[in-house]
């Protein structure tokens, strides 16, 4: 099955939060998106791997993803050698998306981290026609990365307005691991209230520089084209 996007993050979850909304316009505007997570979040403190498999699958199928596809990369020491490379690369040969969308290479947290540098280097090996494996060569068009933890100077913007509600919708799928007064489980950073809080004024914030409701924001190493600069900046003013 090929997909016009894939989003690749180290947990589940990881999509959602970051760019849940953007996966979700996606869809909605036509396009194929697949989702593959890297660990099975074996290293979470609240619920189990088998839990979070059933919550990312509910996930997925709110967001309208062709597919979801776990990994088994080691949760909390994320592996990122050549046997990962060629797992991703296979991935990316496999399903050939004109973009990939992984998490900025300097985050927070080292899995987040090492995820963003071992796709980045994957989806250009993916290309090399003398790397032989079972499936053809194939190489993004770009790889874009979503925000988590460290806020930078995004490239650009993408307008989640109308998709806001699904990607709220899909968070509240992983019951385990965010607010819930009845949960009997430790605290963690996450499941304070706030946290949600956080995520809802992050959107907020980003669809304010954009003019919209709600946004999500993204960097590229290669600027996307601009076609019509005035459109662009359509319903804003000078600040």
């Amino acid at each position: 099955m090929t997909v016009d996007v894939l989003f690749i993050s180290a947990h589940a979850d990881d999509t959602e939060l970051s760019c849940g909304g953007t996966a979700a316009k996606l869809v909605k505007d036509g396009l194929r998106v697949g989702l593959v997570d890297l660990t099975r979040g074996e290293m979470g403190t609240r619920g189990t791997p088998e839990t979070r498999q059933g919550e990312s699958q509910a996930a997925a199928n709110t967001l309208g993803a062709a597919f979801r596809l776990t990994l088994d990369f080691g949760d909390g020491n994320l592996r990122a050698g050549r046997e990962e490379e060629l797992q991703i690369i296979d991935v990316v040969r496999r399903h050939r998306p004109k973009l990939v969308i992984t998490p900025y290479p300097d985050e927070r947290h080292p899995d987040h981290a090492r995820t963003g540098r071992v796709v980045t280097d994957a989806s250009f090996y993916a290309g090399l026609k003398s790397l032989k494996t079972d499936l053809p060569a194939h190489r993004p068009q770009a790889v874009l990365y979503y925000l988590q933890n460290y806020m930078f100077p995004p490239t650009f913007i993408v307008d989640v307005s109308e998709t806001w509600k699904t990607k709220t919708d899909a968070i509240a799928a992983y019951k385990s691991q965010f607010f819930d007064p009845k949960s009997n489980e430790p605290n963690t950073f996450i499941s304070d209230p706030k946290f949600l809080d956080m995520i809802e004024a992050r959107g907020k914030h980003f669809g304010a520089l954009i003019g919209a409701a709600y946004g999500e924001a993204f960097i590229s190493k290669q600027p996307p084209r601009v076609d019509d600069m005035v459109s662009a900046y359509a319903g804003r003013e000078v600040t």
